[in-house]
């Protein structure tokens, strides 16, 4: 007779934190929140404390936001059908790491020559 056998288990899943964060969206969202406390001190010392709340809620959720969603795939619209499909925080990354740099990206186009015609 054969030993125990170990069904496999699907891990996909079990990487999230409190069934909405996986652990990149958390990251974000404390990065976003982080970004509110600053304005939360600022605005606290000018006895507006109230906005600095919402604005802490506010940098928080767009934390969240690029963190978890993708762009959504739109064959109409040129960005949608290069990006579409790609994580928000993914595709930000990549372009500011392109506009750092100032590179340029040149496409040559042969000329059809009489002879192709």
């Amino acid at each position: 007779m054969g030993g125990p056998y170990n069904i496999p288990r699907n891990y996909k899943g079990e990487s999230k934190i409190l069934f909405i964060f996986s652990m990149k969206a958390f990251l974000y969202t404390i990065g976003g929140a982080g970004i509110g406390i600053l304005f939360y001190i600022i605005l606290n010392a000018m006895k507006l404390g109230k906005i600095g709340l919402v604005l802490i809620l506010l940098f928080g959720g767009l934390g969240f936001a690029i963190g978890t969603f993708k762009i959504p795939e739109n064959a109409n619209i040129e960005f949608s059908r290069k990006v579409g499909g790609e994580s928000i925080d993914i595709v930000f990354l990549r372009w500011l790491k392109f506009k750092r740099k100032n590179n340029r990206i040149y496409v040559y186009k042969e000329e059809e020559s009489k002879d192709d015609k």
